[in-house]
């Protein structure tokens, strides 16, 4: 319980962060936000994880590149 607990309160910090440094306007609401950084985390780590557990800057940083990078195919898409 206290996973998913975590996982949604790290999943808003990295879509907000990635929110701020997206150019533009973003409108996404709260769980919208939530969910883009928890997919974000998800696609940074299916790439860049390679194993490893815990918190780690680096994965952090990563984290917030694969919100963006979800926020620009997003976009691009719609």
């Amino acid at each position: 319980m206290i996973n998913l607990i975590s996982s949604a309160i790290t999943g808003l910090i990295i879509g907000a962060l990635a929110q701020l440094l997206y150019p533009g306007d973003q409108p996404l609401g709260f769980w919208m936000t939530m969910l883009l950084g928890i997919a974000g985390s998800l696609l940074a780590g299916m790439i860049t994880n390679r194993g490893k557990t815990g918190f780690n800057r680096a994965g952090f940083l990563a984290s917030i590149l694969g919100a963006l990078v979800l926020i620009f195919a997003g976009n691009r898409l719609l």
